[in-house]
């Protein structure tokens, strides 16, 4: 997976965009668009999407500060990911928006579920008690789903803008 001096441009911009994109929509909690643009980067550039995935992931430890909350982003996202990277790289376009949309706001409904694994070794939860956190955080997940699924309109809008941008970029 190796990339030009052109695409590290572009991805560390886009890894950049992300995170200035959560900072920025911090005020409403759980309601982002990192979802959206994993799923967008993951349909235009496939397997380099992880390039601004963890460059996102990266900013967000150096700006935010390493601790226990950022361990499960090194897999969190990834995951999103591989789900999007399972599915048909050519869709009907009437049927691509819901199936990306539904993607996008399953991983925000699960996010809390894929989160406490991690928060149960750091806490010393048994399994009791890590289903009691997951139980706890549902209204939030609940939150993050009806948020990523807001967002997902953006989600086809933005592949034709990078579709279109990697067009004219190779002329």
């Amino acid at each position: 997976m190796k990339i030009n001096i052109k695409e590290g441009a572009v991805f560390s911009m886009l890894g950049a965009i992300m995170y200035c994109s959560k900072l920025i929509m911090e005020a409403f909690p759980n309601i982002h668009l990192v979802g959206v643009m994993t799923v967008a980067f993951t349909v235009v550039y496939r397997k380099k999407a992880l390039y601004p995935i963890y460059i996102f992931v990266l900013l967000s430890g150096l700006l935010s500060g390493f601790s226990t909350w950022w361990i499960p982003y090194l897999y969190i996202w990834t995951v999103l990911w591989g789900v999007t990277m399972l599915l048909p790289r050519e869709m009907p376009k009437k049927i691509a928006p819901i199936v990306y949309a539904s993607v996008c706001a399953l991983h925000g409904l699960f996010y809390g579920v894929l989160y406490a694994p991690v928060q149960a070794v750091f806490f010393g939860l048994d399994f009791k008690g890590m289903l009691s956190w997951i139980a706890a955080g549902f209204s939030f997940d609940l939150l993050h789903f009806a948020g990523n699924l807001c967002c997902s309109v953006l989600i086809v809008p933005i592949i034709s803008l990078l579709k279109k941008a990697e067009k004219y970029a190779s002329k």
